[in-house]
């Protein structure tokens, strides 16, 4: 097979509606837009959530709470996933990524203490759970802010 012989399954290229181009196509005349109105015309339509003039529904729905903009997420990385390293590691945020343990560092790594951890680690993250830090030391390992 040559690149010049290949061919697209069969329906899987569908043909353009070309609109305007005399009754017989079935979209002559008005093009599909009916006889007059709002939407027949050019830049016609209105905007998103526009009810024609009756109170819009987010707009009649009350509105609570707010959006911290400086709100941090932080990826979180529980004690089970590091017993995957070996004794003696330093696991630090950059490591966590190569192995793919978290897929992006957000606003920095966070360490939850869900599981058990039986390897000792030196873990270096940007915020830990009491609870995580105590496990972490409980198993012999160090734990450092960065």
């Amino acid at each position: 097979m040559k690149l010049h012989e290949l061919k697209s399954a069969e329906g899987t290229r569908k043909k353009r509606n070309r609109v305007g181009r005399g009754m017989s196509s079935g979209n002559g005349k008005t093009s599909g837009r009916g006889h007059g109105g709002q939407n027949s015309r050019s830049g016609g339509g209105v905007r998103p959530g526009f009810e024609g003039g009756q109170m819009p529904l987010f707009q009649r729905l009350p509105k609570r709470g707010f959006t911290n903009i400086n709100r941090k997420e932080y990826a979180v990385v529980n004690l089970e996933t590091l017993n995957r390293f070996e004794d003696g590691t330093e696991v630090t945020p950059e490591l966590l990524k190569e192995t793919g343990v978290v897929s992006r560092l957000k606003a920095g790594v966070k360490i939850l203490a869900k599981g058990k951890l039986e390897k000792k680690l030196t873990v270096k993250a940007h915020k830990f759970s009491a609870s995580a830090k105590e496990a972490i030391e409980a198993a012999g390992g160090q734990t450092e802010v960065i």
